[in-house]
């Protein structure tokens, strides 16, 4: 079994979308929330979410890498300078923990038929490589830490023991609150 980690350019757009929308739903989420207001969708992408998601991989820190098992693409996990991404810099409930400049991991996503196989391991792995091979001092995350069940049907920010088992670290809680959980700000640090 060989796995591969790569950032979403725009050769790799299709297998991104393979991913994170299969049936390539116009609605659908295509992870742009915490990067674009609706107003910047509209301008970027032409009235079509899937087009403004194509030319944010044409900027210099792509959105995202996807993984890849024995040449599938399987997991999403959206990670990049958290100067990068709008809603986060402008957050009051997510604020920064200090002034190093971290790369932030916001949604993970394993493709339908791969899930409880040991993607998001590997995908964690591989975007924090990512980050690291950029110069990012460090990689924080914002998982929740539920008392019970999740719902993972979809994309999600995670779990504490999801992030533990790739070497983050709790540094603090954010006041922001997901599942009726606060959501935990945990570090990996890199340099």
């Amino acid at each position: 079994m060989t796995w591969e980690t790569h950032p979403v350019t725009p050769d790799r757009f299709e297998d991104f979308a393979d991913v994170v929308n299969p049936n390539r739903r116009e609605t659908h989420c295509w992870c742009l929330s915490h990067r674009l207001t609706a107003p910047q969708i509209t301008e970027l992408g032409e009235g079509s979410r899937e087009q403004a998601a194509r030319r944010l991989c044409e900027r210099e820190h792509p959105p995202g890498v996807v993984t890849y098992r024995d040449g599938i693409p399987v997991g999403w996990c959206s990670i990049s300078p958290r100067s990068d991404i709008p809603r986060l810099v402008k957050s009051a409930l997510i604020r920064p923990v200090d002034d190093v400049a971290v790369w932030s991991i916001i949604c993970v996503v394993v493709r339908g038929g791969h899930r409880k196989q040991g993607v998001t391991t590997r995908l964690l792995e591989g975007a924090v490589q990512h980050a690291a091979a950029h110069g990012a001092p460090a990689v924080e995350a914002h998982p929740v830490d539920p008392d019970g069940r999740m719902d993972l049907t979809m994309a999600f920010v995670g779990t504490r023991s999801m992030f533990e088992k790739v070497g983050f670290e709790v540094i603090g809680q954010t006041d922001a609150v997901a599942s009726k959980m606060p959501r935990l700000v945990m570090r990996r640090v890199l340099a």
